[in-house]
């Protein structure tokens, strides 16, 4: 049995699959992430999912301070007795749901990711970690698919996360993970990926990121006919405007480029400062 094996059977603790508990056995993919996030004395990195802490404890001994939360109350406990006593100033932990505290309670504004990232709260996490401050860099092993959407900005496998992710970050290094790299090993292939946050990051805000989303949930259809379709209103209207400003409104989602996106949200910070006569 290997050792995460090991630790898990002395904890009695079962990897729960609800959870997306596959932990990473293979120091290669560990070293590469580190490598690639290059954490340094004094910097901040927040850790999501630490599990057994295998990856918390190679952060700590770069130097930086560590903000990790945990949902399992087993794995919490064992972390707290594990990594808090031997850094007890640059550990610090957090139970609870990463979904609903992305940023693990780190409060700064500068600070990179670093992450194992449960398959199941991917999506969600990451668009609330876009909402701001936005760290320095995200280093992820992610589910091979969600890793692709998640990188595409053209083409059929972009998404409106992804969207958000490129207007303010460059994928800059990725590596395939075969499942033989997890215990227990998952039944999809995994990819680690490292994204840098841009010079001058665009954030679209709440509302234009809605749009967006809305608009991909019909991503098949054609702009024009999905607008037709809506109910009069301001998000009709802004829709409407920005799809006068597009080479073609029949466009479809798929077919819709970053730039054009970013136009969009132009539009719409247009409309919010308009008043009717």
């Amino acid at each position: 049995m290997n050792t995460v094996g090991e630790k898990l059977r002395s904890l009695a603790h079962r990897p729960m699959k609800s959870l997306g508990q596959n932990f990473l056995i293979d120091k290669n993919i560990l070293r590469r992430a580190l490598d690639w996030a290059n954490p340094k004395p004094g910097e901040n990195v927040l850790e999501i999912g630490p599990g057994l802490g295998v990856l918390t404890g190679a952060l700590l001994d770069s130097g930086a301070s560590v903000y990790a939360i945990e949902c399992d109350p087993t794995l919490y406990q064992n972390l707290l007795h594990q990594l808090s006593p031997k850094w007890p100033d640059n550990f610090h932990l957090l139970h609870g749901d990463a979904v609903k505290l992305p940023r693990a309670g780190f409060a700064g504004q500068t600070c990179k990711v670093v992450a194992n990232l449960p398959y199941a709260i991917s999506t969600a996490w990451l668009e609330g970690t876009l909402r701001g401050p936005l760290p320095e860099s995200l280093t992820l092993l992610l589910q091979r698919e969600t890793a692709q959407r998640f990188m595409a900005i053209s083409g059929k496998k972009m998404s409106a996360i992804s969207i958000l992710l490129g207007g303010a970050f460059q994928a800059v290094h990725s590596h395939p993970v075969p499942p033989t790299c997890f215990f227990p090993q998952p039944k999809v292939d995994s990819m680690l990926v490292h994204w840098e946050r841009k010079s001058n990051p665009f954030i679209f805000s709440d509302r234009a990121y809605a749009l967006i989303r809305f608009l991909f949930v019909h991503r098949r259809k054609q702009l024009r006919g999905i607008v037709q379709r809506m109910d009069a209103g301001a998000d009709r209207e802004i829709l409407s405007q920005w799809l006068q400003s597009l080479d073609s409104p029949t466009l479809r989602a798929e077919e819709i480029v970053l730039s054009q996106w970013q136009s969009l949200e132009k539009t719409s910070a247009h409309f919010e400062c308009w008043v009717p006569d």
